[in-house]
């Protein structure tokens, strides 16, 4: 066991001219030890020259003869071997002494009392600079929550400041911690921040400790369980993590991650208070150099930082899953159009023919669409990006082996389009020149062509007309109703002859000697 007095360094501390205070403040020893030491020495006239060449036990032995042979009647317990115990979820240090108990009595040996035992392991931390894991386990749980002070952006596009919120997570025991910039605090982001944070560690902890959101937490009443939203639920089942709300008006449960909000303000938002930012992604990229420095940088009362001591906890946290959680959202009552395909954000996606005209529902991630008819799930895609427009996504497996469901085909439809006019046309020749086949231009062609019956053939014309010239290079249906609906065709139209009267009363008022055409120029 650590002596709990080192004779031989305290008498080498005054030999140097260190007094009594000095000695113990700077090796955590009582002032009542040292001066003890000192008392000895002076009436056994030992000065440290005397006992320089024995040690640490021989000199021990010289100044506390009885306590060394008490001492020495304990086995000694292996308080590295506890430290590292220590580690391990659900292990303590009462459990630790039981079985040290179990062990002497086996070997013979005299086991020490329990008190005397946990002040062995307080001494070892000490001299070894080790940090006590009495209170928090490596692994056992990460505290997440928003930092209350925000930050905020310029759009440059409209001059608008935008505020940008931090999500913080922290693992207690390392205190080393992930940030993440939310353009708000709703549930996708809340989510997302989630998985992120666990990419970020490589690693899942056994708990998950959150504030009482409504974004996570529906209640958390008194008595009885409580109850998380829907989707917080399925991302903790996902990563195998027990979600704990901490409890109402009690920060002190979630102390780690309340001390590093704190922290973050100054080490991340302070330290970044004179800067401008011209994008989210400029932000981002900030925050995340910040954040590289403050888990980085050395701890003020103990060696190492909070990077080096997630190395040591890394091991203790559970594997990631496979594949990463995603967020589904889901769309219900959608129509399948008569080519087979179901639009969502302007796009479109197919599934069996068979379900052309009747409704289907979608489940929504990030990276894929799926296509239900009731339970059943009858088509998968990957989902276009954000921002595409009218694209398709087509499984050659949906596709019928002769298209059945109308009389009408492209032949009919051009021919249509023709006898309406030019322009018309050519608007319906430019959508079936966009899909990959031709079938998939049946209905926005027929919903254009559609229009000259609630409006005429001649103001279609007109339509079409007024935004190919415009530079609308593939009108389609919402383009050509809203120019029918404000009437844009039909002051296109009046322009068009009012410009078309100017030029010929201009050619007559002019007449040919203004172009140089008169005879006596001849």
């Amino acid at each position: 066991m650590a002596k709990k007095i080192n004779v031989k360094l305290i008498l080498e501390l005054r030999s140097a001219g260190m007094g009594r205070n000095a000695i113990a403040t700077s090796r955590h020893i009582s002032k009542n030890s040292v001066g003890d030491v000192f008392h000895i020495a002076d009436r056994m006239g030992i000065s440290y020259e005397d006992i320089a060449q024995m040690d640490e036990d021989a000199v021990y032995r010289k100044f506390y003869p009885d306590k060394f042979a008490l001492e020495n009647l304990y086995d000694k317990p292996d308080y590295e071997y506890v430290h590292q115990e220590l580690k391990r979820t659900g292990v303590t240090l009462k459990l630790l002494w039981q079985e040290y108990q179990d062990k002497c009595r086996a070997s013979g040996n005299i086991p020490m009392g329990y008190t005397k035992y946990c002040q062995g392991y307080s001494e070892y931390t000490i001299i070894n600079k080790l940090t006590s894991h009495l209170e928090h386990k490596p692994g056992a749980a990460v505290e997440v929550d928003w930092s209350g002070p925000s930050m905020a952006y310029v759009d440059t596009s409209t001059g608008e400041i935008v505020t940008v919120y931090l999500f913080v997570g922290t693992l207690p025991y390392s205190q080393y911690s992930y940030v993440e910039p939310c353009r708000d605090m709703k549930m996708d982001s809340f989510i997302r921040a989630h998985i992120h944070m666990y990419e970020f560690f490589g690693g899942v902890a056994t708990r998950l400790v959150c504030d009482n959101l409504k974004t996570g937490v529906v209640s958390h009443p008194k008595e009885g369980e409580v109850v998380l939203t829907v989707d917080y639920e399925a991302m903790g089942s996902h990563y195998q993590t027990a979600i704990m709300p901490a409890s109402i008006r009690k920060p002190k449960q979630k102390a780690s991650v309340e001390g590093t909000v704190g922290k973050i303000a100054t080490a991340i938002i302070a330290r970044l208070r004179n800067e401008a930012f011209y994008s989210f992604e400029d932000l981002k990229a900030a925050v995340a150099k910040k954040l590289y420095g403050f888990n980085h940088e050395s701890f003020q009362k103990r060696e190492g930082s909070r990077y080096d001591s997630y190395l040591d906890e890394k091991p203790f946290l559970h594997p990631l899953p496979s594949v990463p959680y995603e967020i589904a959202t889901w769309v219900y009552g959608r129509k399948v159009n008569i080519d087979y395909h179901v639009v969502f954000e302007y796009n479109r996606y197919s599934c069996p023919y068979q379900y052309a005209r009747k409704s289907v529902d979608l489940k929504v991630t990030d990276s894929t669409v799926e296509i239900y008819s009731g339970s059943a799930r009858i088509a998968t895609h990957n989902r276009f990006p954000s921002g595409r427009r009218n694209q398709y996504s087509t499984h050659p497996e949906d596709m019928p082996d002769k298209f059945k469901f109308s009389p009408w085909d492209d032949i009919r439809i051009k021919n249509w389009a023709r006898s309406i006019g030019d322009y018309t046309a050519q608007a319906i020749d430019r959508i079936f020149e966009g899909v990959p086949i031709k079938e998939q231009g049946y209905n926005p062609a027929l919903a254009v062509l559609r229009l000259s019956n609630k409006y005429s053939e001649a103001r279609l014309e007109a339509a079409c007309e007024f935004a190919i010239t415009s530079g609308i290079k593939k009108p389609r249906y919402h383009h050509l109703n809203s120019i029918l609906a404000s009437n844009q065709d039909k002051i296109y139209v009046e322009r068009k002859k009012a410009d078309a009267k100017e030029h010929s009363q201009m050619g007559y008022l002019r007449g040919s000697s203004y172009y140089g055409g008169d005879n006596d120029d001849q």
